[in-house]
């Protein structure tokens, strides 16, 4: 469910500031990224409801069993930090915090060094 960016899940988050992040610059571009946003999310749903819960057409697909204890085990950690991502993204956002505000002051840096910042405001 993280795919289709479920609240709660570290896919919303991502998507969410992306969004944010985006519209701050351009409102159409926002409105168009937000547009694929939820038709991704509804293809992915209906894929996923084809494919998990539809019916089977191969018989030697019907003796496959559920996941065993070990795959849970390892499937487990993942779904943790998907849900813990999601709630809590600070986690992540205050290591590469520092780094992208760098990387962000470099590029305008360079930015008014080449001109384009007198371009760019004026769009």
């Amino acid at each position: 469910m993280a795919n289709v960016g479920l609240p709660g899940t570290s896919g919303f988050i991502g998507e969410f500031l992306t969004l944010v992040g985006i519209f701050k610059v351009n409102t159409w571009v926002a409105t168009v990224a937000a547009t694929g946003v939820i038709l991704s999310a509804a293809y992915a749903l209906w894929l996923y409801r084809r494919v998990v819960l539809g019916d089977l057409l191969k018989e030697s697909l019907r003796s496959i069993a559920d996941m065993t204890r070990r795959e849970r085990a390892i499937f487990a950690p993942l779904v943790v930090m998907t849900l813990l991502l999601g709630v809590y993204p600070a986690l992540i956002t205050d290591i590469i915090g520092p780094s992208v505000a760098a990387l962000v002051s470099n590029h305008q840096t360079a930015l008014l060094d080449s001109g384009m910042s007198v371009q760019i405001a004026q769009h």
